[in-house]
């Protein structure tokens, strides 16, 4: 049977190059294959992401991190939910040069095994009354190997789809593996859903089975990555001998403004999807007193919606522009940060539910319509290590240091205005913390150039060819 063809990635031919080396041609079974490649992979290290946030918030405590204050405990369980994402930038670094050096496929199956083994390895993990301090030790030490894997594997998925997208429809098709973060989110807030239904889930081997499931998801991601094909644009550097011996350096020496425009667009996405999918889980259960299945469900219910939201930001930054499309979805969530805070305090389990819905839709949108801007915004040559970059340095600012930081406004005003009334009150320091973080990214869209449709041959960042457009 005939495959049909797609012409990708924006190719324009460039000097000195045959029309057909420029105009490479990938089938639909390739296209489908990479985006299934780019989404299994996005689902494991979600899957990963939303099921450390849920055991740090539920059980981690009392299992890793005993203590007689229990806002200590949680204190302790994101610190080392911290650490993972403090090692992310140097995964980033790390595999994002490696990237651009010796192409997405091979740190793409790189990445995906560090990731499974670190979290199935947690599965079988003895605690801290069975060995002590060593517990805690361990546990900090496979969250630095899973942190480090996925420091470019969300990145690398973001590349891979881009590169591989017909340019007309790219933001589509590279928002298609952020499905897998929905698919990992969903999976692992169902599990949990099912096992809180235990009395006492920590005293029991069954927290140990989501973690162990991860070697399902390392299986399937790996069988589909065998058989994924380099990606066009980073095939069509190496036909041209224009790989750079070093990408990293490379990024620093041209591309540090570009770097720090994606930290800024992330302040508001990873800083709000941290906070809604972790911290406020831990807040409606100890302010609110809504414990067991309340968190899982809304975790559950609110990546279903995304399953509509995600595809929707893809088309929307098609038709309208990347720009205009991120930044109506950070206002969006900026708006809504001190509504969403305040029906969690109130502790209405239905309420507190259907807002947790209603407002991820803004982290969703923004995480879909990233899938086309930041690989569009860098150049070819060091394309991988500046989105992983970006994206991770991001993730320690914004993702990783917004439940600690979350967990500590909880427990002050828990210690200074009352154990129940002063942490019911947390919720208006909290509403402007997310506040803060969504016009920051309101602030840097500001700051980048309109990136629709741009040629991914291109060896400029897109800042560079826009100054130079403006010039001509």
């Amino acid at each position: 049977m005939k495959q049909q063809s797609i012409s990708v990635a924006g190719a324009q031919p460039c000097p000195g190059t045959r029309a057909s080396d420029a105009q490479s041609q990938v089938s639909s079974a390739d296209l489908y294959r990479a985006a299934w490649a780019a989404s299994i992979g996005s689902a494991l290290e979600y899957y990963d992401f939303a099921l450390y946030n849920l055991a740090s918030a539920l059980i981690f405590g009392p299992l890793f991190f005993p203590s007689s204050d229990p806002a200590m405990g949680l204190i302790a369980s994101f610190g080392a939910y911290f650490i993972g994402f403090a090692i992310r930038p140097v995964g980033g670094v790390l595999f994002g040069a490696l990237g651009d050096r010796y192409g997405r496929k091979f740190v793409l199956m790189a990445t995906i095994l560090l990731m499974g083994v670190a979290s199935t390895l947690i599965g079988v993990l003895p605690t801290y009354a069975s060995v002590g301090i060593w517990a805690p030790v361990l546990l900090v030490g496979c969250r630095l190997l899973q942190g480090l894997g996925a420091g470019a594997e969300q990145a690398g998925a973001a590349v891979l789809m881009a590169e591989f997208a017909p340019p007309r429809r790219r933001g589509y098709f590279a928002a298609l593996p952020f499905m897998g973060v929905l698919l990992g989110t969903v999976m692992a807030a169902a599990i949990y859903f099912a096992l809180v239904r235990v009395e006492d889930l920590s005293q029991t081997p069954l927290w140990r089975v989501p973690f162990l499931l991860s070697a399902v998801i390392i299986a399937v991601a790996v069988w589909i990555r065998l058989r994924l094909r380099e990606s066009p644009s980073f095939a069509r550097l190496e036909a041209r001998q224009q790989v750079k011996e070093s990408p990293l350096r490379h990024l620093m020496r041209h591309s540090k403004p570009t770097v720090l425009k994606v930290i800024g667009l992330r302040m508001a996405e990873n800083g709000g999807s941290s906070i809604y999918q972790s911290l406020a889980i831990s807040y409606i259960a100890t302010a609110t007193g809504l414990k067991g299945q309340i968190g899982p469900l809304a975790l559950l219910l609110a990546g279903a919606s995304g399953a509509f939201v995600i595809p929707l930001a893809g088309m929307l930054s098609d038709r309208f522009g990347r720009v205009p499309t991120y930044r109506a979805f950070a206002l969006y969530q900026l708006a809504l940060a001190f509504p969403t805070w305040w029906v969690l305090s109130l502790g209405n389990a239905t309420a507190s539910i259907v807002m947790l819905c209603v407002t991820l839709a803004g982290v969703w949108g923004m995480f879909a319509t990233q899938g086309a801007m930041l690989p569009e915004l860098f150049g070819a040559q060091h394309r991988y290590a500046g989105v992983a970059v970006g994206r991770e340095v991001s993730a320690v600012i914004a993702g990783g240091v917004a439940p600690l930081v979350g967990a500590s406004i909880i427990a002050w005003t828990s210690a200074h205005w009352g154990a129940g009334h002063g942490t019911a009150l947390a919720w208006i320091p909290l509403a402007s913390y997310v506040a803060v973080l969504s016009l920051i990214g309101v602030v840097t869209t500001y700051c980048i150039p309109e990136t629709r449709g741009r040629n991914l041959d291109d060896l400029d960042d897109a800042d560079a060819a826009s100054r130079v457009d403006r010039a001509l």
